[in-house]
């Protein structure tokens, strides 16, 4: 039996990640549903003190392990301040710019499990009013969350139950097209995690056995440079972190293939491994594309930097307008999913 990757059941299980609110710091629930379904597998696995899930699932040779990695946790923000006008002043989670969130409607997470809704807006919005509307700096300063409530003063929010600290997500504005595409926010890196829990199911049944114990690590802390850099089995000798491939001016590429990724702004990954990639794709026919993103980390970059003596390496789908509204298309989740299979699958690097 080999794997047959089913485009309706990803997008589906795509769409339900990206429905539950999770920025880095914020991961409670989903973490949630990603244990409900490792148990609904009858999969092996363990919950870090940080929060992650590693599923293992054991091969034929169990002296040798190699462990893949996706992240569930998204940009998102915390208010920072509650202003005498009753908007809300807020301190960004994760690497992207206010310009990236104006307009976008969003959710602010109070200490009691409510929520209340609201929108992210500069200030300066009203071009009837104000001169600088289109010049202004959107920074932490001009922007704010102009929520859906009748509260009109810093005691009338408190009193609502929003304090300092809560955290503040996004509408991810799911939408999958008839012509394959898939556009939302935390494609990064939902849509690998979707992947990934994919071959986890599949192997979780399946007559065929993994060649090696393999472990399944759910991060949750990426976003914020730590995601799955910790209880990394002693055993293990190659470590891949599945995340997506950064689109732009210069760079290989596209929202089609399979990217793999031969430096980021850690260094190079491994030689062989990435090799071993790009052998794997050649092979099996994926269409692929090499690249080096120039202003990017993964949870592969942050093991090495921790110390752990593992062969590392990166690949996923093309994400367009990463840490933005994104979006990518079937084929360039089809064609990860196909080097996932073919790699677990392979031998280890020598």
């Amino acid at each position: 039996m080999t794997y047959q990757w089913n485009s309706k059941e990803t997008i589906g299980l795509l769409g339900e990640l990206t429905g539950i609110p999770s920025p880095s710091g914020y991961t409670m629930e989903i973490m949630k549903k990603i244990e409900k379904m490792m148990d609904s597998w009858n999969v092996d696995y363990t919950t870090t003190h940080k929060g992650g899930v590693i599923a293992t699932i054991k091969g034929e040779n169990e002296d040798r392990h190699r462990l893949l990695t996706a992240h569930v946790d998204t940009l998102g923000a915390m208010v920072k301040e509650i202003k005498p006008s009753g908007r809300l002043k807020l301190s960004l989670v994760g690497g992207f710019k206010f310009n990236a969130i104006e307009g976008e409607n969003c959710l602010i997470h109070m200490a009691s499990g409510k929520t209340v809704g609201g929108t992210i807006l500069l200030h300066q919005t009203t071009v009837h009013v104000y001169k600088d509307a289109g010049t202004a700096e959107r920074n932490a300063d001009n922007m704010e969350v102009r929520i859906d409530e009748k509260a009109f003063s810093e005691d009338a929010v408190r009193e609502l139950g929003i304090e300092v600290g809560d955290f503040v997500s996004f509408d991810p504005r799911f939408t999958a097209t008839e012509s394959g595409f898939v556009k939302s926010r935390h494609l990064d890196d939902k849509a690998s995690t979707a992947l990934l829990l994919q071959i986890v199911k599949h192997f979780s049944s399946a007559a065929e056995k993994l060649p090696y114990t393999t472990h399944f690590y759910i991060s949750n802390n990426e976003e914020i440079g730590y995601g799955g850099n910790s209880n990394i089995p002693a055993q293990t000798e190659e470590y891949i972190a599945v995340d997506m491939g950064a689109i732009g001016d210069g760079q290989s590429s596209d929202e089609y293939t399979v990217s793999i990724c031969a430096k980021d702004s850690s260094g190079p990954y491994h030689y062989g491994l990435t090799r071993h990639l790009v052998d794997l794709a050649k092979k099996n026919d994926i269409d692929y594309k090499l690249d080096i993103y120039p202003y990017y980390g993964s949870d592969a970059s942050a093991a090495i930097s921790a110390g752990y003596d593992v062969k590392h390496a990166l690949f996923g789908p093309g994400i367009e307008a990463s840490h933005s509204y994104e979006r990518t298309h079937t084929d360039s989740l089809k064609a990860s999913a196909a080097l996932l299979y073919a790699y677990v699958m392979s031998p280890l690097v020598s």
